[in-house]
């Protein structure tokens, strides 16, 4: 179970911890549905439904009187599948005409329909039982049509009616979203909740007003609307998730959902995140991984019982009612593969024809079956690289987000098919995912949502604070945000190290490129001086980083036989990282004052050196002020000034 520390400074309870704040995060999916909550030791936290699921299966199911919502609904697909609604996140905010043909005619889960009342609105109609009408109580007065036995017995209740039952994609999605409120209302134990749901980044304006209507008619009181990566980059900035990472790096989110692949390619820059590029396609996702999984125990099925069992598409009803249990069977089989390195089974009762099933894959054969869409996912991460013009080795982390984002096996083929470096840091390198750990891709929105409620819920309502709280509304100014193009740092010539590229230095970076502004950083490092002229002088520069790519000859792992000629050796490619000085901003120099010579026996004895501080100030408009001092009461001190381009 995952859990985000709250970060300094947000007000998220008393300091005793006494009571938890009325504020949620709702990873709202089109497949699951997951809530996250504060707990009294301040960690964000999902908390599971009245069902003990974390993980909430987006759907709803009509039994006659009864209502299934949640993972209960999932199970009416077998016999109950017209009656029983999936999907319809995704219709939020559309229009009838605007739905593909192909989810129109969809025979897993009840159809979408034109409403009946409401011009091109999408709605879906179930068959439902009508509660009879309670019975009339028993008679006080007689009557001249009652008599005294009559008058004292209740009228008999009659049997529920059939009816059919029309309701909008709006009243679906504030049902399912009702019980998510439920369930952490029950668990906070207080009512009138706030919450962040998340929000995919392809909605358009349209279907963001959409859910946060739905969301309102739940009894939500709606603090944000949060983008699906902004999320991610709340709980990826924690202080847990980030302690043995850099605080400035580059960070790739894979964000694979049942449906559709979402990748953000994000600077981090001292917990402040910036969008380099971003993508979105539905041709991608989980659901195909399903149906590869179909398919295989299908075809096991019919090997060892020799009963036939078509599926995707299955046209018989038996058919559709087995790929339907199989469906369902899947997913603890890919639970299990995500959290093992053997095998997995698959159990179906009664899976057709009254035959029961039990069929088991490897890790190797589940791979195989997977690897097409691993193919697609690292064809998708190069295409957006490429786009961003980011070269893979630039990237220092990976994130997943998202179910189908749980398997090692993404991982292995992402980090070899779209060439990312060996020491690249994503969450099954550093093992935060066993167990359902930080790096759980399942947990990773719900928490940032819990995290930015938190800090949403400490900004006062008060008129200082009126600017600030806009900034986090939709459309606001504070979401523009500008970066810096280029590595600004500092050269200290004539230094005995010198870095690759041949700059004549030691490079010293301060504000990386891609840091949102305006943006203040500061750096400190011990600095040589010359005994005859212990001068202190730094050049400013702005400088390029890129990968350049040298072939070599592999060595031969085996030698050739003697009688057959020796093989071409094999060249492979190894990219190193290449920096290259591209403006000079100006120079800083003072003599240094409290220089510390080096005693001992060591190689440095006798040096001199003194520790320096360097703060670098980027305005938004583009202004640089860079300050330079010694370390210690007393130090030299000096200053450079650029103007804003164009100043």
């Amino acid at each position: 179970m995952s859990t985000t520390p709250v970060p300094n400074g947000s007000a998220v309870g008393s300091s005793e911890g006494s009571s938890l704040p009325p504020i949620v995060g709702i990873n709202f999916g089109n497949s699951y549905a997951s809530i996250a909550v504060f707990t009294k030791e301040g960690v964000a936290e999902c908390i599971a439904n009245e069902e003990g699921e974390r993980q909430i299966a987006c759907a709803i199911s009509f039994q006659g009187e009864e209502i299934y919502i949640g993972n209960q609904a999932t199970h009416q697909l077998v016999k109950n599948a017209k009656n029983t609604i999936t999907g319809f996140r995704n219709l939020l905010g559309k229009k009838f005409s605007e739905i593909p043909q192909s989810q129109l005619q969809s025979t897993k889960s009840a159809p979408v329909i034109q409403h009946p009342d409401i011009p091109d609105e999408p709605a879906y109609k179930v068959q439902i039982l009508q509660p009879a009408p309670s019975p009339l109580p028993p008679s006080t007065q007689p009557s001249a049509f009652t008599t005294p036995a009559a008058s004292q017995a209740a009228t008999p209740r009659s049997e529920p009616v059939p009816a059919e039952r029309i309701l909008t994609v709006s009243e679906v999605n504030t049902m399912f979203l009702a019980s998510l409120v439920e369930s952490a209302e029950n668990f906070l134990g207080k009512k009138g909740l706030g919450a962040v749901i998340t929000v995919p980044t392809a909605f358009t304006e349209a279907q963001k007003d959409a859910l946060e209507k739905a969301a309102t008619d739940a009894g939500v009181h709606v603090l944000q609307l949060l983008d699906e990566a902004g999320a991610a980059a709340v709980t990826t900035t924690s202080d847990i998730w980030a302690a043995e990472l850099p605080a400035d790096r580059t960070q790739l989110i894979v964000d694979l959902g049942s449906s559709s692949l979402a990748l953000t390619l994000l600077s981090i820059r001292s917990g402040l995140a910036f969008v380099l590029a971003s993508s979105h396609t539905t041709s991608v996702g989980g659901d195909q991984i399903d149906e590869k999984l179909i398919r295989f125990f299908a075809a096991d099925f019919t090997k060892k019982t020799k009963v036939p069992l078509a599926v995707c598409p299955a046209t018989d009803i038996a058919d559709q009612r087995a790929e339907a249990r199989l469906r369902l069977a899947i997913e603890h089989t890919k639970r299990t593969i995500s959290a093992s390195p053997g095998a997995a089974t698959c159990s179906v009762e009664s899976l057709k024809d009254g035959l029961d099933y039990t069929g088991s894959i490897n890790r190797l054969r589940f791979d195989l079956l997977a690897r097409p869409v691993y193919s697609a996912v690292a064809d998708a991460v190069k295409a957006l690289l490429e786009s961003a013009q980011v070269d893979a080795h630039h990237v220092d982390e990976l994130v997943y987000v998202g179910g189908s984002a749980s398997l090692p096996g993404l991982d292995e083929a992402l980090i070899t098919d779209a060439g990312f470096a060996e020491d690249v840091a994503t969450p099954f390198a550093r093992g935060t995912v066993v167990g359902g750990g930080v790096g759980d891709p399942t947990t990773v929105l719900a928490r940032g949502c819990a995290v930015q409620g938190a800090l949403l819920a400490s900004i006062p309502d008060d008129e200082r604070h009126r600017e600030v709280r806009a900034a986090y509304q939709r459309g606001g100014k504070g979401n523009e945000v500008q970066a810096t193009q280029r590595t600004v740092g500092v050269l200290v010539p004539g230094a005995e190290v010198k870095v690759e590229g041949g700059l004549g230095g030691v490079w010293i970076p301060v504000v990386h490129k891609e840091t949102a502004l305006p943006a203040r950083r500061t750096v400190r490092f011990d600095v040589e001086l010359a005994e005859d002229a212990p001068a202190l002088a730094f050049e400013v520069w702005e400088v390029t980083e890129s990968i350049r790519v040298e072939k070599i000859t592999a060595a031969a792992e085996a030698e050739a036989d003697e009688e057959e000629p020796e093989e071409e050796p094999e060249e492979v490619e190894v990219k190193h990282k290449e920096i290259k000085k591209e403006v000079f901003l100006g120079a800083v120099q003072m003599d240094a004052k409290l220089g510390i010579k080096t005693k001992g026996k060591s190689t440095d004895s006798g040096k001199t050196s003194t520790t320096v501080e360097v703060q670098c100030v980027i305005e938004t408009s583009g202004a640089l002020r860079v300050d330079v001092k010694e370390v210690g009461e007393g130090g030299a001190a000096g200053s450079l000034r650029v103007p804003a381009p164009g100043a």
